[in-house]
């Protein structure tokens, strides 16, 4: 396959959000790309504004559009960390479009994965509850302790974040639990507990335990405990600041530009699927 040399147009949609603004600097930062457009909903009060200016940035040239479909047109990939019926249509535009989608939005439902499914037909499309590599590499340990430990060990996965996250349990806390379930060969959906209130009863051996905190301005931080008789083991991340997210999603665009159409995880990205 002919590798390209030439800089990346990305299209950066939610521009104004707090990813977005991230996003857009990311791309100002990282080597081998630019941006390309930058979209918002319509009607949001930032259209016509100068993105990079949004992100802190000196002026970028790129004004905040609301049509993506022309956006799409003329960029080699999106980056997508917006709401699951936006990037549904956004799928859909990046496969008419036969470019790189990079989706990092959370909360989808198995519907909503079927289309992205669907889309990656045509596109190219890098899908991850999370984006760093510090959490990628977090998920094959979890595997690798839950295939090890077996089902004497009780798994909890614990998560926090900031008061504005709308989804729970979050896209990484799903991740790693479905890291625990691969690792045990179970499937999550059956083994998964997300609630637990008044008279529970004794856990049940085997389950797959979630607990969700939301307050402040908590970027991410991530427990999975394996707990057994007489000990047990942590393994832990800590996001500090958001941006790990935002570069390891422009360099997962890089990547993705050279590959077939199809749909690819961060393991993929980062070389990790020979350890799973």
């Amino acid at each position: 396959m002919t590798q390209t040399t030439s800089s990346m147009g990305q299209v950066v949609v939610g521009a104004s959000g707090r990813m977005g603004r991230s996003l857009v600097r990311a791309i100002d930062e990282i080597e081998g790309v630019h941006l390309a457009a930058a979209i918002e909903r319509t009607g949001s009060d930032t259209i016509g504004k100068d993105a990079g200016e949004l992100a802190g940035l000196p002026s970028s040239g790129v004004l905040v559009t609301d049509d993506a479909l022309a956006a799409f047109a003329n960029a080699e990939g999106v980056v997508d960390f917006t709401v699951p019926e936006a990037s549904l249509e956004f799928a859909d535009l990046a496969a008419q479009a036969r470019i790189v989608h990079v989706l990092g939005t959370t909360g989808m439902s198995a519907d909503c994965d079927a289309r992205i499914h669907a889309a990656s037909r045509h596109a190219r499309i890098v899908k991850s509850g999370n984006m760093s590599l510090g959490v990628n590499l977090l998920s094959v340990l979890v595997r690798q302790a839950a295939r090890a430990l077996g089902t004497d060990w009780d798994i909890e996965v614990l998560e926090m974040h900031h008061k504005h996250k709308v989804d729970a349990p979050s896209g990484t806390a799903l991740l790693l639990g479905q890291a625990a379930a691969d690792g045990r060969e179970v499937d999550l959906e059956g083994a998964s507990v997300r609630v637990r209130d008044g008279i529970t009863g004794a856990r049940e051996k085997g389950s797959i335990g979630f607990a969700t905190l939301r307050g402040g301005s908590v970027v991410g931080e991530h427990s999975v405990l394996f707990a057994t008789e007489g000990e047990m083991v942590e393994l832990r991340h800590e996001a500090l600041d958001r941006s790990i997210f935002a570069r390891g999603a422009v360099k997962a665009a890089l990547w993705a530009r050279d590959q077939k159409p199809g749909l690819y995880s961060m393991h993929d990205v980062l070389g990790l699927t020979a350890s799973v």
